[in-house]
């Protein structure tokens, strides 16, 4: 992390937020062994420039994982770009095309990325739903607000394809819910195509899922899907409250030891805005940092002994 010679004010923020990082007790990851993977949803990242305390504290959250999903990037880059010049020479990011209309809202998905322990492994694409012909065109029956970006990496002896969404809101939940089926369905068929990139497909992102009993959620379990028991178990809401599931990662059970019992969420706000940001309203808190805290896995990446398995059982 290259935080150089920050402000009085900035370097007591980056302490206060240090001690809101260990209470999350995210274990560090090991080269070759385990990865932390996370997905977050930066308020409207990009959309106007961030004050420089905030460029350092999106720096040092994201500097906890090794891979992050980003959500709501926006189209103009150069706040990401800051947040990477803090990072370090080490960071990547790879990043959709913004969608110019009011359902894509000018927004990207980005992956950022610590290239010491991960690799990318080449394919970076946005998900297309299914089309069938039409006269002499070829049209899909329902389309995403803001298409799914997936991409596939590498860490250890484990290679994964990453899919991060933004589900669209609005008042209408049965759209909503055809949308995730939609996803859900996708996800399916791509992991049975005979010449799949890799059947390690970690679906993840802004599902606006307000709580896992709710259909929006039974859509998306609805082919094999599942949350890795960490999560399961600690059941975290990811926003600022921590009482919605607005955010999800999900997998398919190829490799069930793959996830270990590391998960939650990376809680920065901590019911405390001033000693971040002295004098601002919890509002304007979230258009600096964002109203959603950062949901993260950890992920066995030695898989050897799963491989051999395999080959043993032919």
């Amino acid at each position: 992390m290259f935080h150089g010679n920050v402000s009085k004010e900035i370097a007591k923020g980056l302490l206060e937020l240090k001690e809101r990082i260990e209470l999350s007790k995210i274990p560090s990851s090991k080269l070759d062994e385990t990865i932390n993977v996370a997905t977050w949803n930066i308020r409207e990242f990009g959309k106007k420039r961030r004050s420089e305390a905030a460029v350092h504290y999106i720096a040092e959250i994201l500097g906890q994982f090794d891979i992050i999903g980003i959500v709501e990037l926006r189209d103009d880059l150069n706040d990401l770009k800051r947040v990477l010049n803090i990072l370090g020479p080490y960071w990547r990011a790879i990043y959709s095309d913004m969608i110019p209309d009011a359902g894509g809202n000018r927004e990207r998905i980005a992956y950022v990325y610590d290239k010491r322990s991960i690799s990318f492994n080449g394919l970076a694409a946005e998900a297309n739903p299914p089309r069938t012909k039409k006269g002499t065109e070829y049209l899909a029956d329902i389309s995403w607000w803001r298409s799914p970006y997936m991409a596939s990496f590498k860490s250890g002896n484990f290679d994964f394809v990453l899919l991060t969404t933004h589900i669209r809101w609005g008042d209408n939940e049965k759209n909503r819910v055809r949308e995730i089926s939609l996803l859900a369905d996708w996800v399916d068929a791509k992991r049975k195509e005979k010449n799949v990139e890799d059947k390690d497909i970690i679906v993840m992102g802004d599902f606006n899922i307000p709580s896992r009993k709710s259909p929006l959620f039974e859509a998306m379990v609805s082919k094999g899907l599942i949350i890795p028991n960490a999560l399961l178990k600690s059941d975290p809401g990811s926003n600022l409250e921590k009482n919605k599931r607005y955010d999800q990662i999900f997998h398919l059970p190829i490799y069930s030891d793959n996830f270990t019992n590391n998960g939650g969420v990376l809680d920065f706000y901590n019911g405390n805005v001033t000693r971040l940001f002295p004098g601002m309203k919890k509002i304007d808190f979230t258009y600096q940092l964002s109203d959603h805290l950062p949901l993260w896995v950890q992920i066995n990446t030695n898989i050897d002994s799963h491989k051999l398995d395999q080959i043993i059982q032919g």
